[in-house]
């Protein structure tokens, strides 16, 4: 891979401030279809209960913000907190049409962020915590933001190499681009993958009752009802698969489309397009 395309990858990766984020608010309904099956499972293992006070970090559009919102109704309190001001005021406007008066949301970054509300007794993080530029002292700040005893619940990727859907789509890539591995602490969607490497940041950061669980599902590549040739697109528009591709000739981005698709063909159903996905979801409480 050249170094510019290592550099644009890494861009939109970690930018969700800026350009990643306005993708992800342009798709945000197929983005959250897509992981609404473990953003269903961690919302089940964190069982909230009417009257708790929730901090939801990386909530982007908001939606794991409104279903914790209508869960912890009466007397609770949800404030959902993202970098992406993109995100943050779709999210604010589709809690409004919802009508979900105790939900708030805050554009800032987590890592350094003092929310209003703070401390909380629960955090909730679905796919938020993987982009720290510093996770050891962004997850000493997320201690902060609980009270000693408040419960915190992530979900993270399991292992790419593990993961059929990343790596079917990873397979592709490296037949026309050079993907280097990426350095250990390296901000990503796997940077959590590994539960030795997160179990020590959680404790540095004041956790404790760690609990890991190891969940196996299924996914809609491209959102419910995807077809093989629309879902193929979107990885390529959308996702930072397809930025990969971005400096390569237009031929080599035709020859990869073409790839993805028929790979996606061998797992199209009326339902869209359904590929095994596997992710960790972490318990755990603020020390103290």
């Amino acid at each position: 891979m050249s170094s510019t395309n290592a550099t644009m990858l890494a861009t939109h990766v970690e930018d969700w401030s800026g350009d990643m984020g306005e993708r992800w608010l342009a798709n945000l309904d197929r983005f959250e279809s897509m992981i609404s099956p473990v953003g269903d499972a961690l919302l089940a293992r964190a069982a909230f209960r009417p009257g708790e006070q929730v901090v939801d970090i990386g909530c982007g559009g908001g939606a794991s913000t409104r279903a914790i919102a209508a869960s912890i109704l009466p007397g609770g309190r949800v404030t959902g907190v993202d970098v992406s001001a993109s995100l943050i005021a779709e999210a604010a406007r589709r809690a409004a049409q919802d009508g979900l008066t105790n939900a708030s949301v805050l554009a800032a970054d987590a890592a350094t962020a003092a929310v209003p509300g703070a401390p909380f007794g629960r955090l909730f993080s679905r796919f938020g915590c993987m982009f720290f530029a510093d996770p050891q002292a962004a997850f000493v700040n997320l201690g902060r933001l609980l009270h000693p005893g408040g419960r915190a619940d992530f979900a993270v990727w399991a292992p790419a190499r593990g993961n059929p859907w990343v790596s079917g789509l990873m397979g592709i890539v490296r037949n026309h681009v050079e993907v280097p591995k990426p350095e250990p602490g390296t901000p990503g969607p796997f940077s959590l993958d590994d539960p030795d490497h997160f179990r020590a940041l959680l404790e540095g950061g004041g956790f404790t009752d760690l609990d890991f669980h190891f969940w196996q599902g299924k996914q809609l590549v491209g959102g419910a009802g995807a077809s093989a040739a629309s879902a193929a697109r979107f990885v390529l528009d959308a996702m930072s698969f397809g930025q990969l591709l971005a400096d390569q000739p237009a031929a080599v981005r035709a020859t990869a489309e073409a790839e993805i698709r028929e790979l996606f063909v061998a797992h199209e159903t009326p339902s869209g397009v359904i590929m095994g996905a596997n992710a960790w979801l972490v318990s755990a409480r603020r020390d103290g």
